[in-house]
């Protein structure tokens, strides 16, 4: 499989199952805070520190470059969003919702980078 079309199937297939999470959320009745977002950005954060704790520096799984596209650049890129995000904190500062707008960015500042590190640590101890 070449590398752009591991990062399309990759991408596709995040993508699908963001939106899919997504509108499943909207369909159980929304708030008014960006939860889907936030969850598929801290998830994918999280998913892909494990992924790369497993195969990146150090890491016990030794996987093709094309495999590593299609998880960490085509699936976690597809599957997280930043423009969702900005948009959101927008559309929340724009209803007059500053509180809530800072949470949401400190949440996702925050909580992307600890999920991350919380992925690869799981990965990293247990396998």
């Amino acid at each position: 499989m070449s590398a752009y079309l591991a990062v399309a199937a990759g991408a596709a297939l995040g993508g699908l199952l963001r939106t899919v999470l997504s509108l499943a959320w909207l369909g159980a009745g929304a708030s008014a805070w960006p939860w889907p977002t936030l969850l598929v950005n801290l998830l994918g954060s999280a998913l892909i520190g494990a992924f790369w704790a497993r195969v990146g520096p150090g890491g016990t799984t030794p996987v093709s470059l094309e495999r590593r596209l299609l998880v960490m650049t085509g699936f976690c890129g597809g599957f997280t969003t930043f423009s969702a995000f900005s948009i959101e904190t927008l559309a929340l500062l724009t209803a007059n919702m500053p509180g809530p707008a800072l949470v949401y960015v400190l949440a996702t500042a925050l909580g992307a980078p600890l999920a991350a590190a919380l992925g690869w640590s799981v990965c990293r101890t247990s396998f």
